[in-house]
């Protein structure tokens, strides 16, 4: 028989959040990963506001909105506040009621730096890499390294010259069209750029960079990823500047301040480390370089047979190629191909959150029961 839609609504309902998330949602497990090492924090947080005033909006669900925006590809704090408005879904991983007015956008922006200056996003990163250890998900003896640019907030057209009073090309008479008078047409062709004679004026610290021959140069910052090869968890990660040397020099950084007392480690990673540098670095530390033979390089490759010989540099090489998964996971659903935030520190705050994020999908997924 056909239904009919009834023409008066309910006046009054009682309907609890907890009980419309379905009982296997994955979102239930990132909660309780989530809430716990929020948990830890607490006398972080406590040191952060003053004991006079007005009570501001939770950090704890500034920080929990920011897993939502990655987790849902949720692009800016405007659109994120407006679906709070009626999401259910978001408003119970919040610990919000059905009455509670969603926050404001700017509030995001006021205590994004308070939450910088006390180094929260590096602290709850290291507090779910210690869940995923606890858990015996992660491995402590095998690992890849891999590095991406991520598109800086500033067009091309800010890349202008340091010192202003230096013109390369003579300056042009004719004033551009009433059109395009807020968004000129600019003329490279023939001008030589570079970080070091120029910069953007919209973020000084982008760079100029390319990730390979043949690429198109845009203003970027480096990311740079330590994965253990269990389960493809991230161990840690930054954010440098871009330059030639950016991802050597970070993965030498990350694998020192990881673990550096066991005496036996792997670290697989693609050509671009084979470097005499690199792997003699990471010997001294008591890391077996399982990277990829750059065969084609001046000098011949720096890994020999001592190494490639072995089953496990076979397995390593396989098994380096999951930290793409996080660079296309954080890319397309994280929405992190160009970043929206200007400076170095944000960007890192803004990479390790979306890391944070990542782990605790997997997490998730991994500790679900199997029905």
């Amino acid at each position: 028989m056909r239904g009919t839609k009834a023409p008066q609504s309910s006046m009054i309902c009682l309907v609890s959040p907890e009980s419309r998330i379905p009982e296997r949602h994955p979102l239930r497990a990132v909660k309780q990963l989530v809430d716990a090492a929020l948990k830890d924090l607490a006398p972080v947080f406590e040191g952060m506001y003053s004991n006079v005033g007005r009570p501001s909006i939770p950090p704890e669900s500034l920080l929990k909105a920011t897993l939502l925006m990655a987790l849902f590809s949720v692009r800016s704090d405007r659109m994120f506040c407006s679906q709070l408005s009626y999401n259910l879904l978001f408003r119970w991983f919040l610990d919000m009621d059905m009455t509670e007015d969603a926050f404001h956008p700017t509030t995001f922006t006021k205590n994004r730096e308070r939450l910088m200056d006390h180094d929260v996003a590096r602290e709850f990163f290291a507090l779910v890499v210690g869940q995923a250890k606890a858990a015996g998900l992660m491995s402590s003896e095998h690992f890849s390294v891999d590095g991406t640019l991520i598109e800086a907030w500033a067009s091309l057209k800010s890349f202008k010259r340091k010192d202003e009073s230096v013109e390369e090309k003579p300056p042009v008479e004719e004033k551009p069209p009433v059109e395009d008078a807020k968004n000129p047409t600019v003329d490279f062709h023939g001008e030589k750029r570079g970080n070091e004679t120029h910069a953007s004026t919209t973020d000084p610290e982008a760079r100029l960079a390319r990730k390979g021959n043949g690429k198109e140069a845009k203003l970027s910052y480096a990311q740079h990823v330590l994965m253990e090869n269990r389960n493809g968890l991230i161990v840690d990660m930054c954010i440098t500047h871009a330059h030639g040397r950016a991802e050597v020099e970070a993965a030498y950084m990350m694998l020192e301040r990881n673990d550096p007392t066991r005496s036996r480690r792997t670290v697989a990673a693609d050509k671009g480390y084979d470097t005499r540098d690199f792997v003699e670095g990471c010997r001294r530390i008591g890391v077996t370089p399982h990277v990829a033979m750059n065969t084609g390089r001046s000098g011949g490759s720096a890994i020999d047979g001592r190494t490639s010989r072995h089953e496990g540099y076979l397995l390593s090489q396989r098994f380096r190629k999951r930290i793409e998964e996080i660079f296309g996971w954080e890319k397309t659903v994280a929405n992190y191909r160009k970043t929206r935030f200007r400076g170095k520190q944000r960007n890192e705050m803004a990479s390790l959150l979306i890391g944070a994020a990542y782990n605790l999908l997997r997490m998730a997924k991994l500790l679900l029961p199997i029905a």
